[in-house]
């Protein structure tokens, strides 16, 4: 756990109405700043920079919640048809939470004009092909 880091702060204290899933060695919350409804953050409870950071054990507790979140959302939301599911890693790839985390955001049906290229969107420029 770190002193400053706000995942480390809200996996430490347990914030039953912040955490809608937890294990172990992960935690998943709603995303602050979604990109869509319900977008969704799983984070490993020690504290991490990046992906290559972690222990096999804690990405297997990091990919059951994404499963279990996905069932559930699909659930809460019929019109969900597909997800993004990534992350940044390193501060010239967009991350700025210094704690890793996996972002899983539902998509539906034209909440984008063209969603061809998907992740590839992050350089605008090569979205199509």
């Amino acid at each position: 756990m770190k002193k400053n880091c706000i995942f480390c702060t809200i996996a430490k204290t347990k914030k039953a109405r912040q955490i809608i899933s937890s294990n172990r060695l992960a935690i998943a919350i709603r995303d602050n700043y979604p990109v869509t409804k319900y977008h969704t953050l799983i984070i490993p409870i020690r504290h991490v920079s990046t992906f290559f950071d972690l222990k096999k054990n804690e990405i297997d507790s990091c990919i059951k919640i994404i499963f279990l979140q996905k069932k559930e959302l699909t659930k809460l939301d019929k019109k969900i048809k597909g997800f993004n599911v990534g992350f940044n890693s390193g501060k010239v790839a967009g991350q700025t939470i210094n704690h890793f985390h996996i972002h899983l955001i539902p998509r539906r049906k034209g909440d984008q004009k063209d969603p061809a290229g998907g992740v590839r969107g992050v350089i605008p420029s090569k979205q199509k092909y």
